[in-house]
């Protein structure tokens, strides 16, 4: 009787190759992505991996908390502008943050000035929260091993996560620009925009700088987000690759500070974000963008692959 076979008595040698069925291999051709046929499942991989990216961002602009974090980055041009309407004696140059003193003579200051107020900690702050939960999140609510069935595969999965953070950094610097604008046209006057170096342009060419410096400022932040990815695949406490992100932008500040370390500077991520200035002249200088980008660039290569290297063996099941 088949009852009375131990699986002690079955040696190596007694299973012939002709004995393995096709449905044996399954389930080990499944968890690799090697399954019959290639061409079609390389199309259908390609079709979840946008329909991974549409979901990845749903979800992301779903959350209350995305939101949250958006209205709170739009408040703060609206505080500089009520601020600013309510005082009665003007700003006087070289008191608080960059083009401070320029919002009451017009009002699409109010942006490039938030923005300069949210860089330094408001920006990495909420970047850092959504970077941080790219994977630790999906492993904190245990949806990870779900999200990793062929073929959507570690690799697209790692880099939809990143991709979704990339968009919220865009979503994040279009609301300050966008609500900026828009109080300060209802507050203060809106004209020809002065430059730093003296030339004059029109509103249109203005908006467009403004939506430049947005772009500036998203390539900046894309640096911080590859590595709170990394530092996201090191943990499932979601909270803590959160801090950890965070805490690593207020370093990177803080070293940028120290004269003693000018050596050190040009390699640090946060640098350049600050350097936007150069958008406002006439004509664009653009090696503060390029040097900038190269450098974000170089920090997505270098923790984009430790974040491969730790997601690829990560144990998803323990």
């Amino acid at each position: 009787m088949p009852s009375d076979i131990q699986p002690s008595d079955i040696q190596p040698s007694d299973i012939q190759p002709s004995d393995i069925q096709p449905s044996d291999t399954r389930s080990s051709d499944t968890r690799s992505g090697n399954t019959p046929g290639a061409g079609p499942i390389e199309s259908v991989g390609r079709a979840s991996g946008w329909a991974l990216m549409v979901s990845e961002l749903t979800v992301l602009f779903r959350r209350r908390r995305t939101w949250a974090m958006l209205l709170a980055l739009a408040a703060v041009p609206v505080l500089i502008a009520v601020a600013v309407r309510l005082t009665s004696s003007p700003v006087a140059p070289g008191r608080g943050p960059p083009f401070l003193d320029r919002v009451t003579q017009n009002g699409l200051f109010v942006a490039i000035t938030a923005m300069v107020v949210c860089i330094p900690l408001f920006l990495p702050l909420t970047i850092g929260v959504v970077a941080g939960d790219t994977i630790a999140g999906e492993a904190g609510l245990g949806t990870l091993r779900y999200l990793l069935v062929a073929p959507a595969g570690r690799v697209r999965l790692l880099v939809v996560k990143y991709a979704g953070a990339a968009v919220f950094c865009l979503a994040a610097t279009l609301t300050i620009v966008v609500s900026g604008a828009a109080i300060g046209a209802a507050l203060f006057p809106v004209g020809p925009v002065t430059l730093l170096s003296g030339d004059t342009i029109g509103v249109g060419e203005s908006v467009l700088r403004s939506l430049l410096i947005a772009g500036y400022v998203t390539v900046s932040m894309l640096g911080l987000s590859a590595i709170g990815l990394f530092i996201s695949t090191l943990t499932d406490v979601p909270v803590g690759a959160m801090a950890a992100t965070i805490v690593v932008s207020v370093v990177s500040q803080v070293l940028d500070a120290l004269p003693q370390l000018d050596w050190l500077h040009p390699w640090l991520f946060s640098h350049y974000w600050l350097d936007f200035a150069d958008l406002l002249r006439q004509p664009i200088e653009w090696s503060s963008f390029g040097t900038n980008a190269l450098l974000q660039g170089g920090y997505l290569l270098v923790f984009g692959a430790l974040a491969y290297g730790r997601f690829v063996t990560k144990d998803i099941l323990s």
